[in-house]
């Protein structure tokens, strides 16, 4: 298998694990039933008016930041189509900034306790200033720095696909959920930030 092959296989993989968890946040607003991660959460917490705005806006706006994202890493939309791709990196930012804020909020009560909570809080509070460098990098036309911090903004964004990922895996391996929670809270993105680092390398970029 060639070069070239890997990479549109790996292409077509990034872009549809991108697009398939984006959307997964629907099922939270079309279930009536408590699921997934509400399901380990107090009923005290699920009645909170304003947790549900931090939960319900995060997973949603997450899921625009996952759907849009992906799309700034095409060279051929770039070039071809360079106002739909600023367009859409608006609403990446936008999304990135609102389901940021969102996740440092309902990360203090993340379930599993402050192990949870920090890991969680850590990635909100990455993607906040890795998101925020990238569009003050566009605005003062530093294409460079632009470029590298939306690799780890969306690196950090990514963590929502990882972790969904390593999560069935770590509780398959652990027997336990909340073990895995714990793991998982660190693992989603850490790698992430590590692979971004290796790949603006790669790619020549300076931060400085």
């Amino acid at each position: 298998m060639s070069g070239t092959t890997r990479n549109k296989i790996a292409w077509v993989v990034f872009a549809f694990l991108a697009i398939g968890v984006g959307f997964y946040p629907v099922l939270y607003w079309v279930t009536p039933e408590p699921f997934g991660i509400l399901l380990s959460k107090a009923s005290a917490l699920l009645e909170s008016h304003l947790w549900n705005i931090g939960f319900y806006g995060h997973i949603t706006f997450g899921g625009i930041a996952l759907l849009t994202g992906w799309s700034q890493f095409s060279k051929k939309l770039r070039s071809r189509k360079l106002r739909l791709h600023r367009n859409l990196g608006k609403i990446y930012v936008l999304s990135a900034l609102l389901s940021g804020v969102c996740a440092v909020y309902i990360g203090f009560y993340a379930t599993g306790g402050w192990i949870t909570s920090l890991g969680f809080i850590g990635l909100g509070l990455v993607w906040l200033y890795t998101t925020l460098k990238a569009y003050l990098a566009i605005r003062a036309k530093d294409l460079g720095l632009h470029q590298g911090m939306m690799i780890y903004s969306y690196a950090a964004c990514f963590a929502a696909v990882t972790l969904r990922i390593w999560l069935p895996l770590l509780t398959l391996t652990f027997g336990e959920f909340l073990i895995a929670y714990k793991i998982v809270a660190w693992l989603c993105w850490v790698p992430n930030m590590i692979f971004a680092y290796f790949w603006v390398r790669k790619k020549g970029i300076s931060l400085a």
